[in-house]
């Protein structure tokens, strides 16, 4: 029992690790591939990898029976943000990309409540102007953002596509409760990979990509969306939603080091600032600092 439960948290550490990896390689090679080319690379090499696995697995007769749904999901989940985390990834460091996705549980309870009616405490609500400071505080780090043509764009890009990721997930808790998380990812790639080849098309790289490049590319959709999705499904299964949820807290801090280790990113004050009240209020949104829990009555917002 020991030993599965050290397996589990191994394999939580591993996958923070890979998903926070995404954000480098995002900034490897969106330069040489452009936003539109790149996001067509990652989920057609995903894919391959996905939708095998579905057929063998049965699960295709799930995504058939839900295509309507998933294929909503494959412009909010993957399509569109993907595109814009890409373009952002020209202009915004790897570190502060991958906190500010760190963002995504603040839109997710928002339109939850907005759309779905879904009680918002006091402590979720205090969350996430905790969060949004911590964005604030991040953008005025002169470090981080590269200024030039697109640069002003990046952060609100970065922060739409969280607000789709919030979308997605709404619609996933909502409309496909019980539907395999296996037949949701690779439909998801599959609809994203046909709705952006024409787009995709019209952007080819001028030059023909490095090699180490292509290498990164390829991590980014094999590993980093395939393999790492799979391994997150599985997590799900062995130790539940609650506790591998923790990779919200550890593919930042994750992000931070491959960045300044392989990209020679400075981790200032304000990242360590900005990140610390992203963190704490993804925490109290999503309910996970039960001492303050106790502090803060539990009045919601539905109520008042």
């Amino acid at each position: 029992m020991q030993q599965s439960t050290t397996q589990n948290y191994v394999e939580l550490l591993l996958l923070s690790a890979i998903w926070g990896s995404s954000f480098l390689f995002l900034r490897i090679a969106a330069p040489e591939f452009g936003p539109l080319f790149l996001v067509q690379i990652r989920v057609l090499s995903a894919v391959l990898v996905m939708l095998p696995m579905c057929l063998l697995l049965g699960k295709w007769p799930d995504l058939v029976a839900n295509w309507r749904t998933i294929f909503l999901i494959s412009l909010t989940n993957m399509a569109v943000p993907f595109c814009f985390f890409a373009f952002a990834a020209l202009h915004v460091s790897a570190g502060l990309l991958s906190i500010m996705n760190a963002t995504v549980p603040f839109f997710t309870a928002l339109i939850a409540f907005l759309v779905f009616g879904q009680r918002l405490s006091v402590l979720s609500i205090l969350g996430m102007a905790f969060g949004f400071a911590g964005v604030i505080v991040l953008v005025f780090d002169p470090q981080a953002i590269e200024m030039g043509a697109g640069s002003a764009l990046a952060v609100p890009a970065v922060l739409f596509a969280c607000f789709l990721y919030g979308i997605a997930l709404n619609l996933v808790a909502h409309k496909l409760e019980g539907v395999s998380g296996l037949a949701i990812t690779a439909g998801s790639l599959l609809f994203s990979s046909v709705l952006l080849l024409p787009f995709s098309l019209q952007a080819l790289p001028e030059t023909m990509p490095s090699a180490p490049v292509w290498a990164a590319v390829a991590a980014l959709g094999i590993g980093c969306t395939g393999l790492a999705y799979l391994m997150f499904y599985r997590l799900i299964a062995r130790i539940g939603s609650q506790q591998t949820i923790m990779t919200t807290y550890l593919i930042p801090l994750f992000s931070i080091l491959w960045g300044n280790l392989f990209l020679a990113e400075s981790i200032t004050l304000f990242t360590v600032l900005g990140c610390m009240l992203v963190l704490l209020g993804v925490g109290m949104t999503t309910g996970r600092l039960p001492g303050l829990s106790r502090l803060i009555p539990h009045t919601n917002a539905a109520d008042e």
